[in-house]
């Protein structure tokens, strides 16, 4: 999978472009190329504070959003891995906190592509592969208290999975999503994420579909890992003023998530169980309560602020962004729209999307939620064409489907429309928090 970083730094672009002339270009799976390297580095990923690691198809940004924002309640400092960016490159690695700076992100990309090598001495280590050797020698350097990392792609061979003895692991929501490397088989894709199990580290998991969860199971014995799974181990539930988390420790009551969306109760839930369930760090209850309202993660259900492209929309519309693009997603996004949108209020979908996508899959659930769609192209990446999309929509009854060459066309198109939803891609939201000024810090 194509990974299309620029910067505005000039030797931040000057390393991502050595990146691109070294790399294959493409998501090759194997721990073979990111180990090679670390050795290259001083195998820095074995000198990190304690590692909260995080798999799943979708929600697992989230809940390293989640974990981050209740071990920053708790005091503690926190290094945090996560992709792709929406913006900035920057966003992927956050150091003590803060995003890393352009010039120590130079510096830090110019040394480990040296490390990494060229031609014959070359190891042909990818582009994630390289990203995530720089923010394991960064964690590695600046001093914290634990460390969130997101898997990548799959699990078990992905460039995260190098970590020996996480203080606890997590799998968020399952579906299918990156067929081309991880098949269409939901067991199969199970088995994958689970791969992140370590001997000793507890596995927290949601509750699924009984053939994953044996399927799972069977992997954490295999690895000697504890499993500790929504239900039997914990649970998680909505109350009328956020929800209610419990588990043989006890129970915490929280306000609601600040990210919009009920299934970010479930997300918020399981990092609140790998807290519990961790013991390299003392979390408070208090910090636990603190949590969710605390965390942020940008383009998942997010409002748009009053910016330069929400000005284009109709006078008096919300404008909503989710950079949701599987079937999973859609699921998730439908059941919050009811929600968001208000009862007799009319919704409207800017949608663009990835060639590489399911566009009916992920229209298919929010078909008689939407009122009107409008397809856009995804800018710079291969993408499925808005007259397609356009098609697919009205095959599947959504009343007005048209096409415009940007957002700010798809708005300046509407009469009216009360909710509007960029849709189907992280690029895309990208791009729109870039047009309105809402940069991820």
């Amino acid at each position: 999978m194509l990974d299309h970083a620029r910067s505005a730094d000039a030797a931040v672009q000057a390393q991502l472009d050595r990146l691109w002339a070294l790399s294959p270009g493409a998501d090759i799976l194997g721990l073979g190329r990111i180990t090679a390297l670390l050795a290259r580095l001083g195998d820095p990923h074995l000198r990190l504070p304690p590692v909260f690691h995080v798999a799943g198809t979708n929600g697992k940004g989230s809940t390293c959003a989640y974990l981050r924002a209740g071990l920053e309640a708790a005091g503690y400092c926190v290094h945090a891995y996560t992709s792709p960016h929406l913006v900035r490159f920057n966003e992927r690695i956050r150091l003590a906190g803060r995003l890393i700076e352009d010039a120590a992100l130079a510096a830090l990309l110019s040394e480990v592509l040296d490390a990494a090598g060229e031609g014959a001495d070359g190891i042909g280590a990818s582009f994630f592969e390289v990203t995530t050797a720089a923010a394991f020698l960064a964690f590695s350097r600046i001093p914290a208290d634990a460390c969130v990392i997101e898997v990548g792609l799959g699990g078990r061979l992905d460039a995260t999975n190098v970590l020996p003895a996480p203080a606890a692991c997590g799998i968020a929501q399952l579906g299918i999503d990156h067929e081309a490397f991880l098949g269409s088989d939901p067991v199969g894709i199970a088995r994958e994420k689970a791969g992140i199990a370590k001997r000793g580290s507890p596995l927290l998991t949601l509750d699924y579909a009984a053939p994953i969860v044996d399927a799972i199971a069977s992997v954490a014995a295999q690895a000697g890992a504890p499993i500790l799974p929504r239900g039997p181990s914990w649970s998680v539930e909505a109350t009328d003023t956020g929800f209610r988390y419990s588990d043989d420790h006890g129970t915490i009551v929280s306000p609601p998530p600040t990210l919009a969306g009920d299934h970010q109760i479930v997300n918020a839930g399981l990092a609140m169980a790998m807290l519990r369930h961790q013991r390299a760090l003392t979390i408070p209850d208090e910090a636990l309560s603190a949590m969710a309202p605390a965390a942020r993660w940008p383009a998942r259900l997010q409002r748009l602020r009053p910016g330069p492209l929400t000005a284009q929309a109709p006078a008096g519309a919300a404008v909503w962004l989710d950079g949701g693009h599987n079937p999973a997603a859609a699921q998730a996004i439908a059941a919050a729209l009811d929600r968001i949108a208000g009862d007799g209020n009319t919704v409207t979908v800017i949608l663009g999307m990835l060639s590489n996508k399911d566009a009916a899959g992920l229209l298919e659930p929010l078909g008689d939620r939407i009122d009107a769609l409008v397809a856009i192209p995804v800018p710079g990446h291969d993408h499925h064409a808005p007259a397609d999309l356009a098609a697919i929509g009205r095959r599947l009854g959504i009343a007005e489907c048209a096409t415009a060459h940007d957002v700010i066309a798809a708005l300046d198109s509407l009469p009216a429309a009360s909710t509007i939803l960029v849709l189907g891609s992280l690029y895309l939201a990208g791009e729109v928090l870039a047009a309105n000024d809402e940069l991820p810090d």
